[in-house]
């Protein structure tokens, strides 16, 4: 059919467990934890949020940019809670998806007193694992600054095979970057 546009789905609206962790959608009451977590220095110098953007403005990453995301399909914004004491201790963010070939890209930012702890691993591993049983996806992919080995440890952890490396393909704070590829495929699960 020439000329003819499939409409794109919206992104499943998604809350999944593990013993430690509650992965889901973030609210408007999350800005405050997710001002802090975008703010910190460490986890700004991994994000790719070029400087001249300015901050992340929290209340619209939690909300409007979430609802916008999952609306037109490309993915969703997500608050990893810690089931002790129900605190907000990291973002995870879904984007890029491809719907014909099912594929999305999941980043994330820890706040630094949860850093150390296996928080980044598990909340991925728990999310990427429903997207590739519960929806239908057939990969899960992690972009990953060279020099970054604390998230190069949790796509190890989160069970993620490194596949080689994008050249220039990325961006941070500090300019350019080289990104790695790292994957989780549905015959991983096997």
């Amino acid at each position: 059919m020439a000329g003819h546009v499939a409409a794109v789905p919206v992104f499943p609206t998604l809350t999944v467990a593990t013993p430690r962790l509650q992965v889901r959608p973030l609210e408007s009451r999350d800005a405050l934890a997710v001002t802090e977590i975008f703010s910190d220095r460490q986890a700004r110098r991994w994000l790719p949020f070029p400087a001249e953007f300015g901050p992340v403005d929290a209340v619209s990453w939690c909300t409007s940019m979430a609802e916008e995301r999952r609306v037109n399909g490309s993915g969703d914004h997500y608050g990893v809670i810690r089931r002790e004491d129900d605190r907000l201790v990291a973002c995870l963010w879904t984007k890029h998806t491809d719907w014909v070939a099912r594929v999305a890209e999941v980043a994330y930012a820890v706040a630094p007193a949860a850093r150390g702890y296996g928080i980044a691993a598990e909340a991925v591993d728990a999310l990427a694992v429903a997207l590739l049983l519960e929806h239908g996806f057939q990969r899960i992919e992690q972009r990953i600054a060279p020099g970054n080995v604390a998230a190069r440890r949790v796509a190890e952890k989160a069970g993620f095979t490194y596949e080689g490396l994008l050249r220039n393909a990325g961006y941070l704070d500090s300019g350019r970057v080289d990104l790695e590829v790292w994957s989780l495929v549905a015959a991983d699960l096997r």
